[in-house]
């Protein structure tokens, strides 16, 4: 069954998108006050475009970045991304890899962060960053395997978010997905007998389009 159409038959069995956004907003939020830090974020890696987007941020002051991009291979968060390496600095300002300029743009120069890629079937989906611990003190292996639970958490909220993205699309397309993505948001909303006899008509149309 090609892609288009698992995401047409997805439109009708997932959650709008906003639920997972939501989820994210959470995760940021959960995150930052567990550190005690100043920020935290979630980027989205657009395959497409080989670019960061914010996806999620801890606080209504930095709502206006989300949606804003950046090249993929910028800064921490795109080293993070590269080697698939969680990374932990303390002193942001003497480290080539930090994309001040970056920052600026943002409103908010950080002066340490603990980032972490976002990994879903071996698939680079982001980047979790939790921004300015108070503490200075160092990084223990606890705290590693607490913002990895975070970072898997992420992870799975952005690869339903995108497969969310992607039946959206299927549904408001032309076309044979489009078809069967109303086909399978109508079933949804079916009693169990009919949807039973729904079900068998989408496994055969998963048969007719299989190459």
């Amino acid at each position: 069954m090609s892609d288009d159409l698992h995401a047409a038959v997805a439109a009708g069995v997932l959650p709008a998108e906003e639920r997972f956004a939501e989820l994210l907003g959470a995760i940021v939020e959960v995150a930052r006050a567990i550190f005690h830090a100043r920020g935290s974020s979630i980027f989205l890696y657009d395959e497409q475009t080989d670019e960061l987007v914010f996806a999620a941020v801890a606080s209504a002051e930095e709502r206006s970045l989300l949606g804003r991009r950046i090249p993929a291979s910028t800064g921490i968060a795109g080293w993070v991304l590269a080697s698939r390496t969680p990374l932990v600095i303390d002193d942001l300002e003497n480290d080539p890899r930090f994309a001040r300029d970056v920052a600026e743009r943002t409103g908010y120069v950080p002066e340490g962060l603990m980032a972490v890629p976002l990994l879903h079937e071996e698939r680079a989906l982001g980047v979790l960053q939790v921004l300015d611990r108070p503490s200075r003190s160092r990084f223990s292996l606890e705290e590693m395997e607490l913002l990895g639970l975070f970072g898997t958490q992420a992870a799975v909220a952005l690869d339903l978010l995108a497969s969310a993205r992607r039946a959206r699309a299927a549904l408001d397309g032309d076309g044979a997905a489009s078809v069967v993505a109303r086909v399978a948001a109508a079933l949804e909303r079916l009693d169990e007998e009919r949807r039973d006899a729904a079900q068998a008509l989408l496994r055969d149309l998963e048969r007719l389009f299989a190459p």
